[in-house]
């Protein structure tokens, strides 16, 4: 079999505050930008990766579930426990000062971890939480 990764989806609900991180902080392209207002839908990804991307969808436009499942949503992306997502980097440090020098929520410094990575983590406008590791 031949499966590659094309797309995975990630909350949002601020569409321009995602956007502008994405875009003008981590580098992403921008591919796609669909709806209006806190419905729109915006595919994201890396230049150099014109194959794989990220979605950022409203969670409240999906019509199978339930108005209590919309604010147990709402209630785990406030908290930063509703998804994740893990990156990759030559540079962690650049990355890094990169991130400290804007708005982003950092959570974690660089840092060496027992299981054998460098990494760094932040939350993004939507509470998504992003772990950066190191290439090495």
């Amino acid at each position: 079999m031949d499966i590659t990764i094309h797309a995975s989806f990630l909350p949002h609900d601020d569409p321009d505050a995602s956007l502008a991180f994405y875009r003008d902080i981590l580098g992403f392209e921008v591919r796609n930008d669909v709806g209006r207002g806190k419905m729109r839908w915006i595919t994201v990804g890396p230049v150099d990766q014109p194959g794989t991307s990220v979605v950022l969808d409203p969670p409240a436009a999906n019509p199978g579930i339930t108005d209590e499942e919309r604010r147990t949503i709402a209630e785990m992306m406030a908290k930063g426990t509703y998804a994740m997502l893990l990156l990759a980097t030559n540079d962690l440090d650049g990355t890094f000062e990169r991130l400290a020098a804007s708005d982003a929520e950092i959570v974690q410094e660089p840092t060496e971890q027992p299981y054998g990575v460098r990494d760094c983590a932040v939350r993004d406008p939507a509470g998504n939480l992003l772990r950066i590791q190191e290439i090495r």
